[in-house]
């Protein structure tokens, strides 16, 4: 399947911005974050684990996001006797936040299971690189980049999403940020995308709840390439949301397919971490088991 590109050139650099940052559009579940779990020291729960020999999941989120987002999962899988965690992604840029989960990963022992979604797929394929301790790599609606391609390439791959579009103010409120290089801002998407097109199967009030918490990523990141895929020698699982208006499900499929990962499609939006967290707490169950 060719990765063709869908969006036209544009004479501002805004304009491209908008056409290949469809890749930033990730989303933010609402619920409390208090339950999501983001230290790396020992607990009830990583004794267990350990005495069961089952990896520590480590989950992380995409844009517009923070670790409660994957609140419904980590309950699933803590009853499941795993221990999980789920750290910040900086959402600065790919490099960048891929070398902040690599000096993570560092802090925990034992065998990894390593999750993103969404964008969080750009950064674990970048952190586990060179990691002997993550045994499996799980992408949830997420990017699985081979070298070079970036996020905004691989979303603007095939047609469906809801996003690309010739004037970006219509899809996000761009927001300077101190430090910023020349023309590089923070995106935040605006309302109507979030209910229309982001989290379309989710309640009104958790879309809502998107809308006042979300948090931006760096306009700048989502153009950045990926380096050397660490699937290539890891295991590899996707989760794919045949309804997914942020990275069509064809563009998913033909990564996934490149990175020999085994595939489990659903009737799901972009959020299947939030609106079906059954399905992603069993893939991952799945994976861990394997590993």
């Amino acid at each position: 399947m060719n990765r063709r590109s869908l969006y036209r050139r544009t004479r501002t650099p805004l304009a491209v911005l908008a056409a290949t940052s469809v890749g930033a559009a990730l989303l933010v579940t609402a619920v409390d974050p208090a339950s999501a779990s983001t230290s790396p020291g020992s607990s009830a729960s990583a004794t267990r684990s350990a005495a069961a020999g089952k990896p520590t999941v480590v989950l992380v989120h995409g844009a517009w996001a923070d670790g409660s987002s994957w609140n419904g999962v980590i309950t699933r899988l803590r009853s499941r006797g795993y221990r999980v965690v789920a750290p910040p992604n900086p959402l600065r840029g790919v490099s960048s936040d891929a070398a902040y989960l690599a000096d993570y990963l560092k802090t925990i022992q034992g065998p990894v299971v390593l999750v993103g979604h969404s964008y969080g797929g750009m950064v674990i394929t970048n952190a586990a690189l060179g990691n002997t301790h993550v045994k499996a790599l799980v992408y949830i609606d997420a990017f699985i980049p081979a070298k070079g391609e970036s996020a905004g390439k691989i979303a603007a791959s095939e047609p469906g999403s809801g996003v690309i579009v010739q004037d970006p103010t219509t899809v996000f409120n761009l927001v300077p940020f101190p430090g910023a290089s020349d023309g590089d801002a923070d995106l935040y998407l605006r309302p109507q995308v979030v209910r229309a097109s982001f989290a379309q199967d989710l309640s009104a009030e958790q879309q809502n709840r998107i809308i006042a918490t979300q948090r931006p990523l760096a306009a700048s990141a989502v153009n950045q390439p990926s380096g050397d895929p660490a699937w290539k020698t890891i295991p590899s699982w996707a989760l794919i949301g045949r309804q997914d208006k942020i990275i069509p499900a064809a563009a998913q499929e033909a990564a996934a397919q490149v990175a020999h990962a085994k595939v489990t499609e659903i009737n799901s939006s972009h959020l299947s971490l939030v609106s079906h967290p059954g399905a992603v707490a069993r893939l991952i169950t799945t994976a861990a088991r394997a590993s």
